[in-house]
């Protein structure tokens, strides 16, 4: 097993997919960082050497990315900001509702979680 930033990589799964499993790597810069250390990009997680593993972790130290807790930290800071200072966006986030202008009358599930009935108002 594979731990990379206090993250474990599936095993079965071709590098530069289970790379992506780290918070903050996507496809793209995943495939970098395996160009980075000269690994086969067809090369599964368990098939990984010692050497590669090694070379794998100094490139992810090297790299200027955040990563994992540092990312989430960053982000969480930038919305408690939004929040302290009591703007749109912030509002929206407080809200549990969409922040980018989406449209909430019908659609944003997701944001809002499911649906709650309101029974129909009496005569």
């Amino acid at each position: 097993m594979v731990r990379l930033v206090g993250v474990d990589l599936p095993r079965n799964k071709r590098i530069i997919y289970s790379l992506t499993y780290i918070h903050g790597i996507g496809l793209t810069s995943a495939k970098k960082i395996v160009e980075l250390a000269k690994i086969r990009p067809e090369t599964r997680t368990n098939d990984l050497t010692t050497e590669e593993t090694v070379a794998l972790r100094q490139t992810l130290e090297e790299s200027d990315l955040k990563l994992e807790g540092d990312l989430r930290r960053f982000n969480g800071l930038n919305i408690k900001r939004l929040n302290e200072i009591n703007c749109h966006r912030g509002k929206r986030h407080r809200n549990n509702l969409p922040v980018r202008g989406q449209r909430t009358r019908t659609n944003a599930r997701s944001r809002r979680g499911s649906k709650k009935t309101v029974t129909g108002k009496k005569k």
